[in-house]
């Protein structure tokens, strides 16, 4: 097989079992009120090898900072400690936010990763801050580029990655240790057109967040086809979509679930974030007018109910946006009801069977 074979075996998700497509997993290492980080990062270490063992795909963790709801601030560090516990899931970033690194840190720490678990990481990059504007400063000690940069910063990072910077260039004497034979694939992440125009026009894989850009999931992936050019990575697009989802007994109890989640994310559009308050919190908000349509807004772009009602959902989705992947989210308070409720998915969708 060729190296543009293999690079595109990686990407190419397998579906497990039955399932008519693959199934993956984003995970936030979601900290819910009256847990610690500890205890939240131990959930998604559990998780994690549950996820290996039901037929998910990967797994990727998501970059935020100034959360206290989400304990997943450095992705890298995250995917090493999650590599040493299972032993064939894909394992992956959703993503880092490459506007807050020097490329070649983010080379470094994944080639790190590489070559601690060799075929099992993605490399997936996103452009926005992650955070508040205060903190991406912090982050960035200084640093004047800005998502405008992102193509240019894409660039460096690849060319590290690759070890091929041109003759003449500063950096062509620089090489991102450890390098080793092969490396892991990029993948661009957005939620607009710009993303998708950028990995179409590169032959990269894309990952579109309709878990919270909905209205622009299918004007995105239609650009990205359309405007595909094949390269050494991919021969034709590929591209998964990430998706809220929660199943439970019934509509009722997974509306309950999920208003613990919907909640969170009102408090952060608010600019207060905190914990992931239980449901009985979720049920006692007194909410306004305007924020319980937000609330009505979010839950109906979630993908809920009793397990079959929730695949067969997953699977309507699937074929009207054409994804070749979906990547489930749910960011529901409680660790037994979130890790219950993706096993519920996964044997709903045929994972398991």
């Amino acid at each position: 097989m060729s190296s543009a074979e293999d690079r595109a075996e990686e990407i190419r998700g397998r579906a497990a079992g039955t399932a008519p497509a693959p199934l993956s997993i984003l995970d936030l290492a979601t900290v819910g009120a009256g847990y610690s980080p500890g205890e939240a990062l131990a959930a998604t270490t559990e998780l994690a090898r549950s996820a290996e063992q039901w037929g998910y795909h990967r797994f990727w963790v998501a970059e935020h900072h100034g959360m206290p709801g989400v304990a997943s601030s450095t992705p890298a560090v995250l995917l090493a400690h999650l590599g040493a516990a299972t032993s064939t899931l894909r394992l992956g970033s959703g993503g880092v936010m490459l506007p807050n690194h020097a490329p070649l840190a983010v080379a470094e720490q994944f080639g790190l990763l590489e070559a601690l678990h060799p075929g099992r990481i993605d490399l997936g990059l996103g452009r926005a801050p992650g955070t508040d504007q205060a903190t991406a400063r912090a982050l960035r000690q200084g640093r004047t580029d800005g998502p405008e940069d992102f193509p240019a910063q894409l660039a460096e990072l690849t060319h590290f990655l690759d070890g091929d910077f041109p003759d003449g260039h500063p950096y062509a004497r620089l090489s991102a240790v450890p390098q080793g034979p092969s490396r892991p694939p990029v993948w661009l992440l957005g939620s607009s057109g710009f993303s998708a125009r950028l990995a179409a026009r590169l032959g990269l894989p894309f990952a579109f967040a309709h878990h919270f850009s909905a209205q622009n999931t299918v004007p995105a992936l239609d650009l990205y086809r359309e405007e595909f050019r094949p390269s050494a990575v991919l021969e034709k697009p590929y591209a998964l979509i990430g998706v809220s989802a929660v199943a439970a007994d019934g509509e009722a109890a997974a509306v309950r679930l999920a208003r613990s989640a919907g909640l969170a994310m009102l408090r952060l559009r608010q600019g207060r974030p905190g914990l992931i308050p239980t449901p009985a919190e979720a049920e006692a908000y007194p909410y306004s007018e305007v924020e319980a349509e937000f609330l009505q807004s979010w839950l109906g772009n979630v993908v809920l109910g009793e397990p079959a009602r929730v695949a067969e959902g997953l699977e309507a989705l699937r074929r009207r946006t054409g994804a070749d992947e979906l990547m489930v989210t749910s960011h529901i308070h409680g660790h037994e009801a979130r890790l219950r409720s993706y096993r519920l998915i996964a044997e709903a969708y045929g994972l398991t069977g």
